[in-house]
């Protein structure tokens, strides 16, 4: 535990390291090799209280930011990635309902949260735009009281789980401006909305990214984010530094878990002839460090975007931006050396190293990319424009 988190968050931790004990870690395989989506794992974090991490004080909620919830998510990943990531989307979509929430949708909406009774999730991924998941063309239109959307929306997390979803839209009608994009709040019981196949993914399997279909759908003007035109706002705002932070420590724990096995093989297995152990080897003990070192430099990368992003610090852009994608690559390279490291028993079917490294590459193509993280990277840093 870091000397300089706060009391309350230490108390967080303690909390959410019992729910994965009991709850969590103990349905993970499970969740991994069915394609399960853990309801078990958001029922305990709702009944301890965790689900309005993002939700403010003032609504019943924890109000907590970037560090929290990197902090949250790589523990949770450490025993199931796709718990972790389900109870990181409904976070980020949380954090983005309460940005600029009015009164209706703080009742409506956060209050609940906050008691464990509601679950939301973001729906802003597009086959159309790809990686550009802020150029969406899922489309609005004017219906008196109501907003009618259509267009589909691709890997939604939680998908046909959640109580409401984060939509992404661009207003349609000659009155409206060319990008005039705007976020709104989707109940999950509203009237034509159309869930695809289920999700079966090579990694992330528990986390049922379905795709979408709004057919005419209603939602009414009080589910409007901020204000019309909003939606880039939200997205860079917002959005991003959320949900960056959140796979970010998704990805952590996935790394966690891989030097952790790594490091039990090493120090388990022995050599019947010599009795030798293989933590005796130099050749892996120099690979073993290299893995530890990889891991901390990580770590503490997203640890130092996460403050400065809770504080406002005016430079913590490139240090968000670069955190997901050194997390998954991070991820990627413990749990391909874990599998060398943890030899045939690894590489056999379903072995927990195996469902690391399915989990692992995840990283590197969910929106936004890794490269794309590295181009913007680069741009703010070289004083350009992202876009």
């Amino acid at each position: 535990m870091d000397l300089d988190f706060s009391p309350k968050l230490v108390a967080l931790k303690a909390t959410v390291d019992n729910v994965i004990e009991h709850h969590i870690a103990p349905l993970a395989s499970r969740v991994d090799q069915e394609a399960l989506w853990p309801a078990h794992s958001m029922k305990a974090l709702a009944e301890a209280g965790l689900m309005g991490l993002q939700v403010p004080v003032a609504q019943g909620g924890h109000g907590q930011g970037l560090l929290a919830l990197a902090v949250m998510t790589e523990a949770i990943s450490k025993a199931c990635p796709s718990s972790a990531l389900c109870f990181g989307m409904h976070c980020v979509g949380t954090a983005v309902i309460a940005a600029k929430a009015t009164p209706y949708q703080q009742e409506h909406y956060l209050q609940a949260i906050a008691a464990g009774k509601h679950l939301t999730t973001l729906a802003l991924s597009e086959s159309g735009s790809g990686a550009h998941f802020y150029v969406p063309a899922t489309r609005i239109d004017m219906n008196g009281q109501f907003f009618t959307v259509t267009g589909v929306k691709q890997f939604v997390t939680n998908g046909g789980q959640a109580d409401s979803y984060v939509l992404s839209t661009v207003a349609s009608g000659e009155e409206s401006e060319s990008g005039d994009f705007n976020c709104l709040i989707v109940d999950g019981q509203a009237e034509g909305l159309q869930w695809q196949a289920p999700w079966n993914g090579f990694g992330m399997r528990g986390n049922s990214s379905c795709a979408l279909k709004l057919d005419g759908v209603q939602v009414p003007m009080s589910n409007l984010l901020g204000e019309p035109g909003d939606q880039v706002w939200y997205v860079f705002e917002v959005v991003a530094p959320f949900f960056l932070m959140a796979m970010a420590g998704t990805y952590l724990g996935i790394a966690q878990a891989a030097l952790d096995a790594a490091g039990e093989q090493l120090r388990a297995r022995h050599y019947e002839h010599s009795g030798e152990t293989l933590r005796e080897i130099e050749t892996l003990q120099t690979r073993y460090a290299s893995m530890w070192i990889a891991l901390e430099k990580t770590r503490s990368l997203v640890r130092e975007a996460a403050r400065r992003g809770d504080r406002g610090d005016p430079d913590a852009l490139p240090f968000i931006l670069a955190c997901k994608a050194d997390a998954g690559e991070t991820a990627v390279m413990l749990a391909n050396e874990a599998m060398t490291l943890c030899g045939g028993a690894a590489y056999r079917e379903n072995s927990r190293v195996a469902q690391m490294l399915r989990d692992a590459r995840a990283s590197h193509v969910m929106s936004p990319t890794t490269d794309l993280l590295k181009l913007w990277t680069g741009r703010c840093l070289l004083g350009l424009p992202l876009l």
